[in-house]
């Protein structure tokens, strides 16, 4: 009795604890870091805050981490670009001039390949920021834009005042950009001119960057895209738990 008992048992009632098991604990959860923790000004340490929600394997507090300052520029179109539009979207920014004819051509290139394969994508939004603003004028970005067949839904090329450009992009985007005629008046070559970053960097809806990137480098573009595909499988699987 007890035996076909035990036999029925393991037929009926363990498969249901293995589908529970495999339901609460099988999922697959991809991740990816995040960039640059908020520092408290008055101690120096990292910040922290409790978990709303926290998983099974996750501790109690976790880290706070900078988000992307609320900016306004100009895009290609003489039109005011307030940050505000990028709200609850995943983003990369990438750093350039028109008048460059090193790097950025390559980078924004490479940036064409990240629109090609999330071409028409309302989650994915990409912005290319000039670095030479006082030249590249709506009429200068809206050539270079064409240039690259740019989707202007999708991809925002900007410029706007060096005074708040320059600090978004070191304080903000945490990437190195300086104009070297400031400290010599000598240099007349826009090439030698503004000394800027070929990373791009990608930031997720809440602003943090979740990922930097040579755009100059097929290999690490991509992986870019793997990630940005995987950042968009995270909410996706956050908003379906």
């Amino acid at each position: 009795m007890f035996k076909k008992t035990g036999i029925l048992f393991l037929v009926l009632i363990l498969p249901v604890f293995i589908y529970l098991g495999l339901k609460a604990f099988g999922t697959n959860h991809f991740s990816l870091p995040r960039y640059v923790p908020a520092i408290d000004s008055t101690t120096g340490e990292i910040k922290m805050s409790k978990r709303l929600n926290p998983r099974w394997n996750e501790s109690e507090m976790d880290t706070v981490f900078q988000t992307i300052p609320s900016f306004s520029l100009t895009n290609e179109t003489g039109k005011t670009f307030d940050s505000k539009s990028l709200k609850g979207k995943i983003f990369v920014a990438s750093f350039f001039f028109t008048r460059c004819t090193t790097i950025c051509p390559k980078i924004t290139s490479q940036v064409s390949r990240v629109q090609d394969t999330f071409l028409g994508d309302p989650e994915v939004q990409l912005l290319s920021i000039s670095v030479d603003p006082k030249f590249d004028q709506p009429e200068q970005l809206a050539l270079y834009a064409k240039r690259f067949d740019a989707n202007k839904d999708q991809w925002h090329f900007l410029t706007g005042e060096k005074k708040i450009i320059y600090p978004l992009v070191l304080k903000g985007f945490h990437v190195p950009l300086a104009d070297a005629s400031e400290y010599d008046a000598a240099i007349k070559n826009p090439d030698e001119t503004f000394i800027h970053s070929e990373r791009l960097v990608l930031v997720d809806k809440e602003g943090i960057i979740r990922g930097f990137y040579d755009g100059t480098d097929k290999k690490e573009v991509d992986r870019l895209l793997v990630e940005i595909k995987v950042l968009k499988n995270i909410y996706s699987t956050d908003a379906s738990n």
